[in-house]
């Protein structure tokens, strides 16, 4: 049975009622008649019959109206990517900062009450800003910002924690260090990156060889569904469950807590850089790593970074140079004699390898200065925020010699655009590509990464970044997964498809579905259609229901845990 159906978009819009009002029918502004409704709702819904006024929570220090002082602070103190910062982006009528699991469930009932979308922002480095920002002027919206859902509850003895979807990757790795110097956890290298989005959409790191992903570690969860209830895992279902670790968790609900798995990790591990330009064999140390970094040791990872530079001192020649970054899970001997027997090229020396913590590690890849503590990973704002784009891609096959060589041109021609080459194998790929949404596993060498970031403001600049990007996308065609050519869900990339209405027809979904999922896109769409039929909580690239005629047939092939969630 379907659930009742919030106020459709087909009829006359609430919101557009507000602003259609003659001036004389009321005093107030069509957005503080909004922000007062908004909060009469919270206040409804959250306080019992027992409560006094002295000690029901004064919403109106948390939800801000875009006339508020206070509102502009409140949206851009977790903007990650100036792109979606400008006069001209759709901002959230409401921003609302809650503190209790009841908060958000009462925001999501107002919100459909008051006909709202609901963006949900942990961290806020959502590639095309789709936490926080929208590119749909005809779809109202509040953002539901997490940051107060931070706490984290290290159990050691259990080996075990629960983290708020609001809390940081660096606040997870800093909370485990202070309980236990054998413990870590396999997330991203980046600190700022907000655990919500992370995990719900994968959660890739430097351990992935190692012991998977994020979501290959989570045992437990807690949601707020459309319905405004607070599920765990025994009450929401192992469909929903399945879907939220690795499908994106913004399609199904709003992600208050995650349990994870802590993994066991070694007092000692080894990191190193090594770089050489195409000058300086770059191209055969490229092309052999593709061999090596999907095949090594499960606990050695090697990222590949390539850049465009100008050379020093010939002004204005430029080339291209590779570096590669490494996490190895023991020391510099055991290391050594692992290069010396499957990537002897490199020409690695004990005297490029630093041994240290893993807490270490953790801030040596987050490119903070030497001797820095762990307490650096609990500051949640990044050093700068500048103009990004971001895409992804898969590679299966390794680039020939010759293909690398028309690459450096391409790169040096294009003069910004850089790459970074993650490779896979290991556990990771032991792992069968439905276990979770998460898809991309045995069968790939590595992921791409396609990057460039710019400070310069105008659209010139802008322009001429993301053509670049483009061009370069373009260009590797040839070397990359193929019908479908597959991407990463937390690299989100709107120029591989967008739903074209605000009503996300299964057909537009279905176009950048299957490159995220491939085959798990059919099962995230029938725990969609399951859970929230109506397609209350959407996005550009949110997974749609299949249309209402197929819905009764869905619901038949679902999990019967679901039904009783």
């Amino acid at each position: 049975m379907r659930r009742s159906t919030f106020l459709s978009f087909s009829v006359v819009h609430p919101l557009l009622l507000l602003l259609l009002l003659p001036p004389a029918v009321s005093s107030s502004s069509p957005s503080e008649s909004l922000y007062a409704n908004f909060l009469n709702c919270l206040e409804n819904r959250t306080q019992s019959p027992s409560s006094s006024s002295s000690s029901t929570y004064q919403f109106s220090q948390s939800l801000f109206s875009q006339s508020n002082s206070s509102y502009s602070g409140a949206l851009n103190s977790y903007v990650r990517n100036r792109r979606f910062n400008t006069s001209s982006t759709p901002k959230p009528l409401l921003i609302l900062t809650p503190s209790l699991q009841s908060h958000v469930s009462a925001a999501v009932l107002c919100s459909k009450h008051l006909g709202l979308l609901i963006r949900t922002r942990s961290g806020g480095h959502d590639y095309e800003g789709l936490s926080y920002a929208s590119s749909r002027s005809d779809d109202p919206f509040i953002v539901l910002d997490t940051f107060n859902f931070r706490a984290i509850d290290v159990d050691v003895a259990g080996e075990s924690a629960w983290v708020g979807s609001g809390a940081t990757v660096g606040e997870l790795y800093y909370r485990i260090w202070e309980k236990s110097r054998v413990h870590g956890f396999p997330a991203g290298v980046c600190p700022t990156v907000g655990i919500g989005g992370h995990f719900s959409g994968g959660g890739y790191g430097n351990m992935l060889r190692k012991f998977g992903l994020s979501v290959d570690n989570i045992v437990d969860a807690k949601i707020v569904d459309v319905d405004g209830r607070v599920l765990d895992r025994a009450s929401m279902g192992e469909d929903l469950f399945w879907a939220i670790r690795g499908g994106g968790g913004a399609s199904f609900g709003v992600i208050l807590a995650y349990r994870i798995k802590l993994v066991r990790v070694p007092e000692t591990v080894t990191v190193f850089r090594v770089e050489k330009t195409v000058e300086h064999n770059a191209t055969e140390m490229v092309y052999r790593w593709q061999y090596v970094a999907p095949a090594t040791d499960n606990g050695l990872f090697m990222r590949l970074l390539l850049r465009p530079i100008t050379l020093e001192p010939r002004k204005g020649e430029k080339t291209v140079r590779a570096s590669v970054y490494t996490l190895f899970l023991g020391d510099a001997e055991r290391l050594i004699s692992i290069m010396a027997r499957d990537f002897p090229e490199l020409g690695l020396s004990k005297v490029d390898c630093k041994e240290m913590s893993w807490i270490d590690s953790v801030l040596w890849w987050g490119r903070f200065e030497n001797g820095t503590g762990p307490e650096a990973l609990l500051d949640r704002m990044p050093d700068s925020v500048n103009f990004l784009k971001r895409k992804s891609d898969y590679v299966r096959e390794p680039i020939p010699r010759d293909g690398l060589d028309s690459l450096w041109d391409k790169m040096t021609e294009l003069g910004k655009a850089g790459l970074v080459f993650n490779p896979y194998g290991g556990v990771l790929s032991e792992i069968a590509s439905s276990e979770t949404p998460f898809p991309h596993r045995a069968g790939n060498l590595f992921k791409i990464q396609y990057s460039i970031s710019w400070s310069e403001e105008g659209t010139e600049a802008a322009n001429d970044c993301l053509s670049q990007m483009r061009s370069l996308y373009s260009f590797m065609t040839p070397f990359v997964s193929k019908d479908p050519r597959r991407a990463y869900l937390n690299y989100r990339d709107l120029d591989i498809g967008v739903a074209r209405s605000s009503g996300n027809s299964y057909g537009d979904g279905s176009v950048y579905g299957v490159k995220y999922f491939v085959g798990n896109f059919e099962r995230l769409v029938n725990v969609k259609t399951a859970v929230d039929p109506e397609n209350f909580f959407r996005n550009e690239q949110s997974i749609p229901p299949l249309p209402s005629k197929s819905s009764n047939l869905c619901l038949l092939n679902i999990d019967a845990s679901m039904g009783s969630a």
